[in-house]
C-alpha cells in the first residue's frame, strides 16, 4: 500500500513539473528576433532604459503582480498611449507577427520581457 501512494505521489510531482515547465518555458531567440523585426529594441533595451523603459524594468515593475502577462499583451497589442521621458505621448506600436495576431508568439515575447 505505502509503494503504490508513494508512486501515485511520485507520477503526480512528475506531471506538475512537467506542466509548470512548459507553462514558463520562454523561447529567448524567438522573443529577441520577434522584438528586432518589429523594432522593440529601438526604444527598449534589457538592461538600460531608452525613450522606453529597459525590459529588466518592466519585468521588476510587474513582478508578482496577478495579470502582469495579460497587461503586457494589451499594451503591445492595442495601440495605446505610452509615455516617454519628456512628457509627450504617443501610440506605442502594435506587435506584428507571422501569422498575423500569433498569440504564442505574443505570449512568449511577453514571458521574455517578465523573465528579464
Amino acid at each position: 500500500m505505502k509503494k503504490s501512494i508513494r508512486s501515485i505521489l511520485t507520477m503526480t510531482a512528475l506531471a506538475l513539473s512537467f506542466t509548470t515547465g512548459a507553462a514558463v518555458a520562454v523561447d529567448n531567440d524567438a522573443a529577441t528576433s520577434l522584438a528586432r523585426q518589429n523594432n522593440c529594441l529601438k526604444c527598449h533595451a534589457v538592461d538600460k532604459d531608452k525613450d522606453g523603459p529597459s525590459y529588466k524594468s518592466v519585468a521588476a515593475k510587474y513582478k508578482g503582480k496577478a495579470g502582469a502577462e495579460a497587461r503586457l499583451i494589451e499594451h503591445i497589442t492595442t495601440g495605446e498611449k505610452a509615455k516617454f521621458p519628456d512628457g509627450h505621448e504617443e501610440e506605442h506600436k502594435m506587435v506584428k507577427t507571422s501569422p498575423a495576431k500569433d498569440m504564442v508568439q505574443i505570449k512568449n515575447l511577453v514571458q521574455w520581457i517578465l523573465a528579464q
